[in-house]
Protein backbone atom coordinates (compact mmCIF):
# COMPACT_ATOMS: atom_id res chain seq x y z
CA UNK A 1 0.00 0.00 0.00
CA UNK A 2 3.00 2.33 -0.16
CA UNK A 3 2.34 3.59 -3.70
CA UNK A 4 -1.25 4.77 -3.03
CA UNK A 5 -0.08 6.52 0.13
CA UNK A 6 2.81 8.04 -1.84
CA UNK A 7 0.35 9.38 -4.42
CA UNK A 8 -1.73 10.99 -1.66
CA UNK A 9 1.43 12.40 -0.10
CA UNK A 10 2.47 13.93 -3.44
CA UNK A 11 -0.84 15.75 -3.69
CA UNK A 12 -0.65 16.90 -0.08
CA UNK A 13 2.88 18.19 -0.83
CA UNK A 14 1.55 20.42 -3.59
CA UNK A 15 -1.43 21.61 -1.55
CA UNK A 16 0.76 22.31 1.46
CA UNK A 17 3.23 24.26 -0.63
CA UNK A 18 0.62 26.54 -2.15
CA UNK A 19 -1.01 27.12 1.25
CA UNK A 20 2.12 27.96 3.22
CA UNK A 21 4.57 29.44 0.69
CA UNK A 22 2.67 32.72 0.51
CA UNK A 23 3.88 33.50 4.03
CA UNK A 24 7.50 33.47 2.89
CA UNK A 25 6.62 35.75 -0.04
CA UNK A 26 4.50 38.37 1.75
CA UNK A 27 7.03 41.20 1.20
CA UNK A 28 7.37 40.36 -2.53
CA UNK A 29 3.62 40.01 -3.10
CA UNK A 30 2.89 43.22 -1.17
CA UNK A 31 5.46 45.20 -3.15
CA UNK A 32 4.37 43.84 -6.55
CA UNK A 33 0.63 44.32 -5.98
CA UNK A 34 1.05 47.63 -4.10
CA UNK A 35 -0.60 46.56 -0.83
CA UNK A 36 0.60 46.53 2.78
CA UNK A 37 2.11 43.42 4.38
CA UNK A 38 -0.93 42.96 6.69
CA UNK A 39 -3.16 43.18 3.59
CA UNK A 40 -1.01 40.58 1.85
CA UNK A 41 -1.33 38.47 5.00
CA UNK A 42 -5.09 38.35 4.36
CA UNK A 43 -4.30 36.06 1.42
CA UNK A 44 -3.64 33.45 4.11
CA UNK A 45 -6.98 34.26 5.73
CA UNK A 46 -8.80 34.16 2.37
CA UNK A 47 -7.38 30.74 1.56
CA UNK A 48 -8.29 29.38 4.97
CA UNK A 49 -11.85 30.71 4.76
CA UNK A 50 -12.11 29.12 1.32
CA UNK A 51 -11.32 25.77 2.93
CA UNK A 52 -13.89 26.37 5.66
CA UNK A 53 -16.65 27.25 3.18
CA UNK A 54 -15.59 24.71 0.58
CA UNK A 55 -15.30 21.71 2.90
CA UNK A 56 -19.05 21.14 3.52
CA UNK A 57 -19.97 22.10 -0.05
CA UNK A 58 -17.50 19.66 -1.58
CA UNK A 59 -18.50 16.98 0.95
CA UNK A 60 -22.10 17.22 -0.30
CA UNK A 61 -21.11 17.30 -3.99
CA UNK A 62 -18.73 14.35 -3.78
CA UNK A 63 -20.66 12.19 -1.31
CA UNK A 64 -21.95 9.65 -3.86
CA UNK A 65 -18.86 9.65 -6.10
CA UNK A 66 -16.18 6.92 -6.10
CA UNK A 67 -13.28 7.87 -3.87
CA UNK A 68 -10.59 7.63 -6.55
CA UNK A 69 -12.52 9.77 -9.04
CA UNK A 70 -13.19 12.29 -6.28
CA UNK A 71 -9.52 12.56 -5.38
CA UNK A 72 -8.53 13.02 -9.04
CA UNK A 73 -11.17 15.73 -9.49
CA UNK A 74 -10.13 17.60 -6.37
CA UNK A 75 -6.44 17.47 -7.30
CA UNK A 76 -7.28 18.76 -10.80
CA UNK A 77 -9.21 21.65 -9.26
CA UNK A 78 -6.07 22.44 -7.27
CA UNK A 79 -4.04 22.66 -10.51
CA UNK A 80 -6.54 25.09 -12.06
CA UNK A 81 -6.56 27.28 -8.95
CA UNK A 82 -2.79 27.62 -8.92
CA UNK A 83 -2.76 28.43 -12.62
CA UNK A 84 -5.12 31.33 -11.86
CA UNK A 85 -2.83 32.47 -9.03
CA UNK A 86 0.15 32.50 -11.39
CA UNK A 87 -1.60 34.76 -13.92
CA UNK A 88 -3.35 37.01 -11.37
CA UNK A 89 -3.15 40.64 -12.61
CA UNK A 90 -4.03 42.25 -9.27
CA UNK A 91 -4.69 41.65 -5.57
CA UNK A 92 -8.44 40.98 -5.92
CA UNK A 93 -7.91 38.39 -8.66
CA UNK A 94 -5.19 36.68 -6.61
CA UNK A 95 -7.48 36.55 -3.57
CA UNK A 96 -10.27 35.00 -5.66
CA UNK A 97 -7.86 32.48 -7.19
CA UNK A 98 -6.62 31.50 -3.72
CA UNK A 99 -10.21 30.87 -2.63
CA UNK A 100 -10.84 28.70 -5.72
CA UNK A 101 -7.73 26.69 -4.90
CA UNK A 102 -8.81 26.34 -1.29
CA UNK A 103 -12.16 24.77 -2.16
CA UNK A 104 -10.46 21.46 -2.95
CA UNK A 105 -8.26 21.49 0.16
CA UNK A 106 -10.59 20.36 2.95
CA UNK A 107 -12.32 17.65 0.92
CA UNK A 108 -9.03 16.26 -0.41
CA UNK A 109 -7.39 15.96 2.99
CA UNK A 110 -10.59 14.77 4.65
CA UNK A 111 -11.37 12.06 2.11
CA UNK A 112 -7.70 11.25 1.63
CA UNK A 113 -7.24 10.64 5.36
CA UNK A 114 -10.14 8.16 5.41
CA UNK A 115 -8.81 6.45 2.29
CA UNK A 116 -5.34 6.18 3.84
CA UNK A 117 -6.82 4.68 7.02
CA UNK A 118 -8.71 2.09 4.94
CA UNK A 119 -5.51 0.92 3.25
CA UNK A 120 -3.89 -0.40 6.47
CA UNK A 121 -4.78 -2.53 9.52
CA UNK A 122 -6.79 -0.73 12.25
CA UNK A 123 -3.83 -0.43 14.61
CA UNK A 124 -1.84 1.49 11.97
CA UNK A 125 -4.47 4.08 10.99
CA UNK A 126 -2.81 7.07 12.65
CA UNK A 127 0.54 6.18 11.11
CA UNK A 128 -1.06 5.86 7.64
CA UNK A 129 -2.73 9.25 8.03
CA UNK A 130 0.59 10.68 9.19
CA UNK A 131 2.26 9.20 6.09
CA UNK A 132 -0.26 10.94 3.86
CA UNK A 133 0.26 14.19 5.78
CA UNK A 134 4.01 13.68 5.36
CA UNK A 135 3.53 15.40 2.02
CA UNK A 136 2.23 18.41 3.89
CA UNK A 137 5.22 18.40 6.20
CA UNK A 138 7.62 17.86 3.32
CA UNK A 139 6.06 20.93 1.73
CA UNK A 140 7.44 22.88 4.67
CA UNK A 141 10.83 21.18 4.44
CA UNK A 142 11.29 21.63 0.68
CA UNK A 143 8.28 23.29 -0.92
CA UNK A 144 8.07 26.43 1.21
CA UNK A 145 11.79 27.30 1.45
CA UNK A 146 12.48 26.41 -2.18
CA UNK A 147 9.30 28.18 -3.28
CA UNK A 148 10.33 31.20 -1.24
CA UNK A 149 13.80 31.20 -2.78
CA UNK A 150 12.34 30.75 -6.27
CA UNK A 151 9.89 33.61 -5.72
CA UNK A 152 12.59 35.91 -4.38
CA UNK A 153 14.85 35.15 -7.34
CA UNK A 154 12.37 35.08 -10.25
CA UNK A 155 9.23 36.71 -8.87
CA UNK A 156 6.47 35.24 -6.73
CA UNK A 157 4.49 34.06 -9.77
CA UNK A 158 7.21 31.55 -10.65
CA UNK A 159 6.45 29.72 -7.40
CA UNK A 160 2.84 29.15 -8.43
CA UNK A 161 3.90 27.92 -11.86
CA UNK A 162 6.12 25.36 -10.13
CA UNK A 163 3.17 24.25 -7.97
CA UNK A 164 1.07 23.76 -11.12
CA UNK A 165 3.66 21.25 -12.34
CA UNK A 166 3.63 19.47 -8.98
CA UNK A 167 -0.16 19.27 -9.14
CA UNK A 168 -0.12 17.68 -12.59
CA UNK A 169 2.33 15.03 -11.35
CA UNK A 170 0.12 14.34 -8.32
CA UNK A 171 -3.00 13.87 -10.47
CA UNK A 172 -1.08 11.38 -12.60
CA UNK A 173 0.15 9.47 -9.53
CA UNK A 174 -3.37 9.20 -8.06
CA UNK A 175 -4.72 7.96 -11.39
CA UNK A 176 -1.99 5.31 -11.62
CA UNK A 177 -1.58 4.11 -8.04
CA UNK A 178 -4.72 4.63 -5.97
CA UNK A 179 -6.96 1.53 -6.21
CA UNK A 180 -10.49 1.80 -7.57
CA UNK A 181 -12.14 -0.54 -5.06
CA UNK A 182 -11.89 1.72 -2.02
CA UNK A 183 -14.73 1.02 0.46
CA UNK A 184 -17.28 3.83 0.45
CA UNK A 185 -20.84 3.69 1.70
CA UNK A 186 -22.60 6.80 0.40
CA UNK A 187 -25.32 7.63 2.91
CA UNK A 188 -27.64 10.55 3.41
CA UNK A 189 -25.10 13.35 3.61
CA UNK A 190 -27.54 15.84 5.16
CA UNK A 191 -28.44 13.33 7.89
CA UNK A 192 -24.74 12.77 8.53
CA UNK A 193 -24.42 16.44 9.53
CA UNK A 194 -26.15 15.29 12.71
CA UNK A 195 -22.71 14.12 13.81
CA UNK A 196 -22.07 17.75 14.78
CA UNK A 197 -24.46 17.28 17.69
CA UNK A 198 -21.99 14.96 19.42
CA UNK A 199 -19.96 16.83 22.08
CA UNK A 200 -16.74 14.90 21.43
CA UNK A 201 -16.86 15.74 17.70
CA UNK A 202 -17.39 19.43 18.42
CA UNK A 203 -14.69 19.51 21.09
CA UNK A 204 -12.19 17.84 18.76
CA UNK A 205 -12.96 20.29 15.96
CA UNK A 206 -12.52 23.16 18.40
CA UNK A 207 -9.10 21.72 19.21
CA UNK A 208 -8.31 21.86 15.49
CA UNK A 209 -9.32 25.52 15.37
CA UNK A 210 -7.23 26.46 18.40
CA UNK A 211 -4.17 24.47 17.33
CA UNK A 212 -4.13 26.14 13.92
CA UNK A 213 -4.89 29.59 15.33
CA UNK A 214 -1.95 29.25 17.71
CA UNK A 215 0.29 28.33 14.78
CA UNK A 216 -0.84 30.92 12.25
CA UNK A 217 -0.93 33.85 14.65
CA UNK A 218 2.86 33.61 14.59
CA UNK A 219 3.68 31.75 11.36
CA UNK A 220 1.85 34.19 9.07
CA UNK A 221 4.30 36.90 10.13
CA UNK A 222 7.38 34.74 10.66
CA UNK A 223 9.28 36.31 7.74
CA UNK A 224 9.04 39.93 9.03
CA UNK A 225 9.67 38.68 12.59
CA UNK A 226 12.90 36.98 11.54
CA UNK A 227 13.97 39.97 9.43
CA UNK A 228 12.99 42.90 11.64
CA UNK A 229 13.34 41.46 15.16
CA UNK A 230 16.00 38.76 14.85
CA UNK A 231 17.88 40.66 12.14
CA UNK A 232 18.25 37.79 9.67
CA UNK A 233 18.92 38.45 5.98
CA UNK A 234 16.14 37.45 3.52
CA UNK A 235 18.07 34.44 2.20
CA UNK A 236 18.68 33.26 5.78
CA UNK A 237 14.93 33.31 6.42
CA UNK A 238 14.64 30.61 3.75
CA UNK A 239 17.00 28.35 5.70
CA UNK A 240 15.08 28.92 8.92
CA UNK A 241 11.85 27.96 7.14
CA UNK A 242 13.64 24.86 5.90
CA UNK A 243 14.62 23.94 9.46
CA UNK A 244 11.05 24.59 10.62
CA UNK A 245 9.90 22.18 7.92
CA UNK A 246 12.31 19.52 9.17
CA UNK A 247 10.83 20.01 12.62
CA UNK A 248 7.23 19.55 11.50
CA UNK A 249 8.22 16.45 9.51
CA UNK A 250 9.61 14.93 12.69
CA UNK A 251 6.55 16.10 14.60
CA UNK A 252 4.17 14.55 12.06
CA UNK A 253 5.80 11.12 12.42
CA UNK A 254 5.98 11.49 16.19
CA UNK A 255 2.31 12.49 16.39
CA UNK A 256 1.21 9.43 14.43
CA UNK A 257 3.16 7.11 16.72
CA UNK A 258 1.87 8.82 19.86
CA UNK A 259 -1.73 8.65 18.62
CA UNK A 260 -1.41 4.90 18.03
CA UNK A 261 -0.01 4.60 21.57
CA UNK A 262 -1.92 6.91 23.97
CA UNK A 263 -3.86 9.59 22.14
CA UNK A 264 -5.29 12.05 24.68
CA UNK A 265 -2.42 12.09 27.20
CA UNK A 266 -0.03 12.67 24.30
CA UNK A 267 -2.19 15.48 22.93
CA UNK A 268 -2.28 17.28 26.27
CA UNK A 269 1.47 16.97 26.65
CA UNK A 270 1.98 18.44 23.18
CA UNK A 271 -0.17 21.49 23.97
CA UNK A 272 1.78 22.09 27.18
CA UNK A 273 4.99 21.96 25.16
CA UNK A 274 3.57 24.38 22.58
CA UNK A 275 2.71 26.97 25.21
CA UNK A 276 6.18 26.73 26.73
CA UNK A 277 8.06 26.95 23.43
CA UNK A 278 6.05 29.96 22.22
CA UNK A 279 6.80 31.85 25.41
CA UNK A 280 10.44 30.90 24.91
CA UNK A 281 10.30 32.39 21.39
CA UNK A 282 9.30 35.78 22.85
CA UNK A 283 12.55 36.01 24.77
CA UNK A 284 14.69 34.24 22.18
CA UNK A 285 13.63 36.36 19.18
CA UNK A 286 16.35 39.05 19.52
CA UNK A 287 19.04 36.34 19.43
CA UNK A 288 19.61 34.54 16.12
CA UNK A 289 20.92 31.20 17.40
CA UNK A 290 18.27 30.87 20.10
CA UNK A 291 15.52 31.83 17.67
CA UNK A 292 16.57 29.22 15.12
CA UNK A 293 16.67 26.47 17.77
CA UNK A 294 13.30 27.53 19.19
CA UNK A 295 11.64 27.61 15.76
CA UNK A 296 12.89 24.07 15.12
CA UNK A 297 11.40 22.71 18.36
CA UNK A 298 8.20 24.69 17.71
CA UNK A 299 7.91 22.93 14.33
CA UNK A 300 8.17 19.50 15.99
CA UNK A 301 5.44 20.27 18.51
CA UNK A 302 3.04 22.17 16.31
CA UNK A 303 2.54 19.37 13.78
CA UNK A 304 2.51 16.52 16.29
CA UNK A 305 -1.13 17.43 17.02
CA UNK A 306 -2.43 16.80 13.47
CA UNK A 307 -2.66 12.99 13.28
CA UNK A 308 -4.01 12.59 16.84
CA UNK A 309 -6.76 15.15 16.26
CA UNK A 310 -7.69 13.67 12.87
CA UNK A 311 -7.94 10.14 14.30
CA UNK A 312 -9.95 11.36 17.29
CA UNK A 313 -12.55 13.14 15.17
CA UNK A 314 -13.00 10.09 12.92
CA UNK A 315 -13.42 7.84 15.99
CA UNK A 316 -15.92 10.23 17.56
CA UNK A 317 -17.88 10.59 14.30
CA UNK A 318 -18.54 6.90 13.74
CA UNK A 319 -21.08 6.55 10.94
CA UNK A 320 -19.96 9.69 9.13
CA UNK A 321 -16.14 9.49 8.93
CA UNK A 322 -15.73 11.12 5.48
CA UNK A 323 -17.89 14.09 6.42
CA UNK A 324 -16.28 14.56 9.84
CA UNK A 325 -12.76 14.20 8.45
CA UNK A 326 -13.52 16.78 5.77
CA UNK A 327 -15.19 19.20 8.17
CA UNK A 328 -12.22 18.84 10.52
CA UNK A 329 -9.99 20.13 7.72
CA UNK A 330 -12.32 23.09 7.57
CA UNK A 331 -11.87 23.49 11.33
CA UNK A 332 -8.08 23.47 10.95
CA UNK A 333 -8.33 26.17 8.31
CA UNK A 334 -10.83 28.20 10.28
CA UNK A 335 -8.02 28.30 12.81
CA UNK A 336 -5.61 29.31 10.04
CA UNK A 337 -7.86 32.20 9.10
CA UNK A 338 -8.45 33.20 12.70
CA UNK A 339 -4.74 33.04 13.49
CA UNK A 340 -3.75 35.13 10.47
CA UNK A 341 -6.45 37.67 11.33
CA UNK A 342 -5.52 37.73 15.04
CA UNK A 343 -1.86 38.26 14.14
CA UNK A 344 -2.67 41.09 11.74
CA UNK A 345 -5.10 42.72 14.17
CA UNK A 346 -2.54 42.48 16.97
CA UNK A 347 0.03 44.28 14.82
CA UNK A 348 -2.51 46.92 13.79
CA UNK A 349 -3.35 47.51 17.47
CA UNK A 350 0.29 48.14 18.27
CA UNK A 351 1.85 44.81 19.22
CA UNK A 352 5.22 44.07 17.68
CA UNK A 353 6.12 40.95 15.72
CA UNK A 354 8.03 39.69 18.77
CA UNK A 355 4.85 39.85 20.89
CA UNK A 356 2.80 37.52 18.69
CA UNK A 357 4.09 34.30 20.35
CA UNK A 358 2.39 35.42 23.58
CA UNK A 359 -0.92 35.26 21.75
CA UNK A 360 -0.08 31.87 20.25
CA UNK A 361 0.83 30.51 23.69
CA UNK A 362 -2.48 31.69 25.16
CA UNK A 363 -4.39 29.85 22.44
CA UNK A 364 -2.40 26.66 23.16
CA UNK A 365 -3.35 26.92 26.84
CA UNK A 366 -7.04 27.20 25.90
CA UNK A 367 -6.65 24.09 23.72
CA UNK A 368 -5.11 22.25 26.68
CA UNK A 369 -8.18 23.15 28.74
CA UNK A 370 -10.49 21.73 26.06
CA UNK A 371 -8.45 18.50 26.02
CA UNK A 372 -9.08 18.16 29.75
CA UNK A 373 -12.81 18.76 29.26
CA UNK A 374 -12.93 16.19 26.45
CA UNK A 375 -11.12 13.56 28.49
CA UNK A 376 -13.38 14.24 31.48
CA UNK A 377 -16.48 13.71 29.31
CA UNK A 378 -14.96 10.57 27.86
CA UNK A 379 -14.42 9.09 31.31
CA UNK A 380 -17.92 10.02 32.35
CA UNK A 381 -19.47 8.44 29.24
CA UNK A 382 -17.31 5.35 29.26
CA UNK A 383 -15.06 6.38 26.39
CA UNK A 384 -15.94 6.75 22.75
CA UNK A 385 -18.00 3.57 23.00
CA UNK A 386 -20.91 5.80 23.94
CA UNK A 387 -20.42 7.81 20.75
CA UNK A 388 -20.52 4.63 18.68
CA UNK A 389 -23.65 3.41 20.44
CA UNK A 390 -25.22 6.84 19.93
CA UNK A 391 -24.43 6.68 16.24
CA UNK A 392 -26.08 3.26 16.02
CA UNK A 393 -29.19 4.63 17.71
CA UNK A 394 -29.29 7.59 15.29
CA UNK A 395 -29.14 5.21 12.31
CA UNK A 396 -31.99 3.16 13.82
Amino acid sequence: MQLPLLALAMASFGIGTTEFVIMGLLPEVAADLHVSIPAAGLLVTGYALGVVVGAPIMAIITNSLPRKATLIGLASMFVVGNFLCAIAPDYAFLMAARVVTAFCHGAFFGIGAVVAANLVPPNQRASAIALMFAGLTLANVLGVPLGTALGQAFGWRSTFWAVVVIGILAVSAIALWVPRDIPHAAGNILREFGVLRRPQVLLTMMLSVLASASLFTVLTYIAPLLRDVTGLAPHTVTYVLLLFGVGITIGNILGGRLADWRLMPSLMGIFIGLAVILVTLVFASPHAALTVATVFVWGILVFAVVAPIQVRVVDAAIGAPNLASTLNQGAFNLGNAAGAWIGGASITLGLGYADLPWVGAALAVVALGLCMVSQSLERRDGGLVAAREGAACEEC
